[in-house]
């Protein structure tokens, strides 16, 4: 690979993770099981890739990538089109329209989150994380604890107040810069 092959693969590898994340909560709105998900994401990751222009905008980039998921996304439906449970293409177009719209503020809206997890005690902070790690259980949780469920469940609803009015506080000061 020459250096330059080397800086423009570099460069949409950057881009890509960027929006990796987004791209793929969008597709899985689009879809119903997470294999079709992976199977779009990965036919998404290869048309962005054939197609790249390295010139673009990261905004253009991101832009443009949900356009390509979009359109994979439809195609996807289409080819299996005969399963009865398909929904038709209008309510597709609006849950993808949709998104699009709110990407940037659900970003913001994980942004501040992430941020103000970080404020969190450290125990509090833990917690939070164990409690909602995948596949954890709040009563087992609370077990290894020594405390009742509900008391845990308490417990991470004040926190979760906490963590919704740091996130409101924060959108509020971005939206005044």
């Amino acid at each position: 690979m020459t250096d330059p092959q080397r800086e423009q693969h570099d460069r949409f590898l950057r881009l890509f993770m960027t929006q990796e994340e987004s791209l793929r909560v969008f597709v899985r709105s689009l879809l119903f099981s997470r294999d079709e998900e992976r199977e779009v994401m990965q036919e998404t990751a290869v048309v962005l890739w054939r197609k790249f222009d390295p010139e673009m905008t990261d905004a253009a980039f991101c832009r443009w990538a949900f356009g390509v998921a979009r359109m994979e996304a439809i195609a996807f439906r289409r080819d299996r089109a005969r399963d009865r449970h398909s929904f038709g293409d209008n309510v597709y177009e609006l849950l993808a329209e949709t998104i699009v719209e709110q990407a940037d503020k659900l970003e913001a809206e994980r942004r501040a989150l992430d941020a103000c997890l970080q404020t969190l005690p450290d125990e509090q902070r833990r917690l939070v994380q164990a409690a909602y790690a995948p596949g954890v259980k709040i009563d087992e949780l609370a077990a290894q604890l020594g405390r009742t469920a509900m008391a845990l469940y308490k417990t991470l609803h004040r926190i979760r107040l906490v963590l919704a009015d740091c996130t409101r506080r924060r959108l509020a000061a971005e939206e005044r810069v």
